[in-house]
């Protein structure tokens, strides 16, 4: 499958290794879906109408932009802009099955199957269900995995009973199975389905299952109970966790440490979160763009200042006279790691700094620095002044409105506050651009509020 169906599948770590659980990542909706979003919200209460709008979408439509609608559709029960139109995701499933590109794909089942049953449409569910054990009836991992699947949609739909019907189908398929990678894999599912449903105790015991039955648990199944207890802060039984994970060879790292520090974002707990990045520190923890972004977005006063974008601190130090003591002391820790000389490119020929993956307090942090540093480097007479100096921001293809990039609009508003010489780049509009010599002949003068 193509596109950007992706979105609206269970969190694998075989294949996002890097990424923490539970997240979901969402694709931007195309134009095209956009369309028919809102058309299909005009014919709301005509289901002929309805049908008739999907038919002619899918027949008029690519592959990919095809999915990427569905994959809306699918996730719409969560939306709070289309809820609605969560009905319509079966038929426009079915819709799509009948084209010739349609390639049969058990994770797009599986998420299809769990909405339907968070619909009480029990008939296909049971007949999708059916459907998929027949097809993969000669193939024991394949139909194994689809009932992880199927596990880990109805988490993320909230569904207990559903993850349970699943896991008993999958225990009466593997009873006789001596395949250690597949019950090893459905332990997976479960401990990470028990967390997302914010049952980490449940999921603890099914961790103490696994032990006794030879099976060592990986940094997967530790990193899912540290955010799951995490996230409904028992923050006692997550720092056992964290030490279980040591104890057992499994280090720290980024990933585990976002965790950390989203869960005590979540809760307020903002001194704990500065003891966990001076950890960090402590321990060569290396601080990502993602620990940025759950930092700051857990800075209730940052979060306020975005609010009113004209208004903002045009300098590190004016940002933090502005903030509470455990907010001060959080962006303090945040500016003493590399990130920003890891993100910024430098040569003779341009200078880039790629605020893609940033949230909003992450990219004006780092506008913030990037500031600075340019002025130090100008002033200190040692770095070569390159050509241009760029500043990409990206179009908004992942912004929850299409084409509309949060981003750069703080940025623009930025840079006309400090008078800078940057310019949306005409011949790529994600950009700011201006000449090397008149971004250090700026920033030589720019003293005021740097």
């Amino acid at each position: 499958m193509t596109g950007c169906l992706q979105v609206s599948l269970p969190l694998s770590w075989n294949h996002h290794r890097q990424q923490a659980p539970p997240f979901v990542t969402r694709c931007a909706l195309s134009k095209q879906g956009q369309r028919l979003l809102s058309t299909l919200d005009a014919a709301a209460g005509d289901p002929s109408a309805a049908n008739r709008l999907i038919r002619k979408f899918v027949a008029s439509s690519s592959k990919s932009v095809s999915l990427n609608a569905l994959s809306h559709l699918l996730l719409s029960s969560s939306n709070t802009i289309h809820p609605h139109l969560s009905s319509l995701a079966f038929p426009m499933y079915t819709r799509i099955t009948e084209t010739p590109w349609f390639n049969w794909n058990p994770k797009l089942v599986a998420n299809v199957v769990a909405l339907l049953d968070k619909q009480g449409r029990i008939h296909e569910v049971e007949t999708l269900i059916s459907e998929s054990v027949l097809k993969l009836r000669f193939r024991e991992r394949d139909l194994a995995l689809f009932f992880c699947d199927l596990i880990d949609s109805h988490s993320k739909h909230g569904s207990k009973s559903g993850v349970l019907d699943s896991y008993d189908r999958l225990k009466q398929l593997l009873s006789g199975s001596s395949s250690s990678y597949l019950n090893r894999r459905a332990y997976e599912s479960m401990i990470n389905a028990m967390c997302v449903l914010d049952l980490p105790h449940d999921a603890d015991k099914m961790l103490e299952e696994m032990r006794t039955l030879g099976f060592k648990p990986s940094a997967y199944e530790f990193r899912s109970l540290v955010h799951g207890y995490g996230r409904s802060g028992s923050f006692m039984e997550m720092r056992r966790v964290l030490r279980q994970m040591e104890d057992t060879g499994h280090a720290l790292d980024t990933i585990c440490s976002n965790m950390v520090l989203s869960s005590y974002g979540t809760h307020g707990e903002l001194s704990e979160m500065t003891s966990w990045l001076r950890k960090m520190k402590d321990s060569d923890i290396p601080i990502s763009i993602r620990t940025y972004n759950s930092v700051l977005n857990s800075c209730p006063t940052i979060m306020l200042l975005l609010q009113v974008p004209n208004f903002l601190p045009l300098s590190i130090e004016e940002l933090i006279e502005k903030l509470q003591n455990d907010e001060a002391l959080l962006v303090k820790e945040l500016i003493k790691s590399s990130v920003l000389i890891e993100t910024l490119e430098w040569g003779s020929s341009e200078a880039k700094l790629d605020l893609h993956g940033m949230h909003l307090g992450s990219a004006y942090l780092i506008m913030l620095q990037w500031v600075k540093e340019l002025r130090w480097r100008f002033l200190a007479g040692n770095s070569v002044i390159p050509a241009e100096i760029t500043v990409v921001c990206g179009l908004g293809k992942h912004s929850s409105v299409r084409g509309e990039s949060p981003v750069k609009a703080l940025v623009k508003e930025m840079m006309v506050q400090m008078r800078s010489p940057m310019k949306i780049d005409r011949r790529n509009v994600a950009c700011f651009v201006a000449r090397g010599k008149a971004v250090k002949d700026w920033l030589c003068t720019y003293v005021d509020t740097v």
